[in-house]
């Protein structure tokens, strides 16, 4: 599985960015209610954080060695799968509130309430906080190569070997 591009989360965040500056232009225009997710939206950001990040270290610590549990790994893979749609789901929500926030500045002093700008601030720290979790607890789901591995060292080209029946999966037999 590829990690995740920096560069997709920032081409995804600025096209949000701009979905939300138009959504927010447009409703304003028609008089309707501006489109921010309400500060309830935080908590259950703040829960899929947490489980990512606990699932994320329980991954890093068998992978450092400092557990001699088996590792599951359908967890180990479902945990990867979480960190991603963290990063992604955090990249939407930064940038289609950021396009909130530059359309709220842009009347700051005129507006009698501005709660919902501060409410759109804090959504997209929030968004920020879950792509940072998601590439970091993604980080942590790689496993690194092997000492003695020929294949991962840079102008080796070693000779691949038929995967044997035992030590497939993914935990540590020491």
């Amino acid at each position: 599985m590829k990690l995740t591009s920096p560069l997709l989360l920032l081409a995804i965040c600025v096209v949000m960015a701009v979905a939300g500056w138009s959504a927010t232009m447009l409703s304003g225009r028609y008089s309707l209610a501006t489109p921010v997710l309400p500060l309830t939206g935080l908590l259950t950001m703040g829960v899929i954080v947490a489980l990512t990040l606990v699932l994320g270290i329980r991954v890093l610590r068998w992978r450092n060695g400092k557990k001699k549990k088996i590792l599951n790994p359908i967890l180990a893979a479902w945990t990867l799968v979480l960190a991603q749609a963290c990063a992604y789901t955090g990249a939407v929500l930064l940038g289609w509130h950021a396009g909130v926030v530059v359309e709220q500045l842009r009347l700051w002093n005129l507006r009698s309430n501005q709660d919902l700008t501060w409410q759109a601030l804090a959504m997209a720290g929030g968004g920020l906080i879950m792509v940072i979790v998601g590439l970091v607890v993604e980080r942590f789901c790689r496993i690194p190569p092997e000492d003695g591995d020929a294949e991962s060292r840079p102008g080796v080209q070693g000779k691949r070997s038929k995967p044997s029946s035992e030590g497939e999966y993914a935990y540590r037999s020491d």
